[in-house]
């Protein structure tokens, strides 16, 4: 399974090669609770929120920006200023905010689902405990 990832955005100077990494050091324990097939290939976009709410709105039909859009060919959209002001609120930081995002979108790609309370939850749980498998 191949993971890229893509920086489309110039407001935060990343290290995106370190995300690649770990995107891919992640993809095993996400495979391991994978409700269906993932695609071979995952490309992971890191973009803006004007990026991402012009395609909330086409494809969702929502307005405004959101932190991560996950389409089931593989393809990841990330937020990169939604997670920098959610670092500040969940006083994290934002590699390790961005890092979340990305098990977020391979949950969502595993067949998770938060659109009800429970499903949140579940993908919340799940998500957190995946990327601190990942970073110790």
């Amino acid at each position: 399974m191949q993971v890229k990832v893509l920086n489309r955005q110039r407001k935060y100077r990343l290290p995106v090669s370190d995300l690649c990494t770990f995107a891919q050091t992640l993809v095993p324990h996400v495979l391991s609770v994978a409700r269906n097939l993932i695609p071979e290939e995952i490309l992971v976009v890191l973009v803006s929120d004007r990026k991402i709410s012009a395609i909330h709105e086409q494809f969702m039909g929502i307005a405004g920006a959101t932190d991560v859009i996950t389409f089931q060919h593989g393809e990841i959209l990330i937020s990169v200023e939604t997670a920098a002001r959610q670092a500040i609120e969940y006083e994290s930081g934002l590699l390790p905010e961005l890092r979340v995002y990305i098990a977020h979108g391979l949950l969502h790609l595993a067949g998770y689902d938060d659109l009800s309370e429970d499903g949140f939850r579940e993908m919340a749980k799940l998500q957190n405990e995946l990327v601190e498998k990942v970073t110790k």
